[in-house]
């Protein structure tokens, strides 16, 4: 697999499973309650789409902090490759943003977007550019990511709680 597309994906389901911590309601998300109540770990699997095919991933994340603030760490595991993303998340009102890195391949960004009841929209820019979709309930999160610029067309996934 191209350099590339081994940074993409890994950066892309991290900033994925990051933006469903702050969905454990529909209500006021900025609230210590919203995400005090996703604090703890996470696991989850999907599929990377490239334009040469596809790829099974499985994710581990922990999450900690709270109010209006989260930190996040991230392993993600595929046949090919293992990424360690880090992120720091800064909740107001109806908007998220924040930024992002990822450690084994010196990736890094930001990621911005907004809020709404079941939902979150968000784009993400830096080394590599797109767009994702994250609907919740409060033990799973539903991801679907698009990019741009890259052979890694999308991302999908599923995180329920593992503790």
């Amino acid at each position: 697999m191209k350099p590339l597309i081994r940074k993409a994906a890994p950066v892309l389901l991290a900033t994925a499973a990051l933006a469903g911590v702050f969905m454990s309601t529909p209500s006021k998300l900025a609230s210590a309650s919203a995400v005090d109540g996703l604090l703890g770990s996470w696991r989850g699997g999907g599929t990377a789409r490239y334009t040469s095919g596809s790829e099974r991933l499985s994710c581990n994340a922990y999450y900690r902090g709270g109010g209006s603030s989260l930190g996040l760490s991230v392993i993600c595991n595929s046949p090919t490759s293992k990424v360690h993303i880090r992120s720091n998340l800064r909740v107001s009102g109806n908007s998220v943003s924040g930024s992002w890195e990822e450690r084994t391949y010196n990736a890094a960004g930001s990621a911005s977007g907004s809020l709404t009841p079941g939902r979150l929209n968000i784009r993400i820019s830096g080394t590599v550019n797109g767009s994702m979709t994250v609907n919740f309930t409060q033990s799973r999160q539903s991801v679907s990511i698009s990019t741009t610029g890259t052979s890694l067309r999308g991302v999908s996934m599923s995180l329920s709680r593992s503790g």
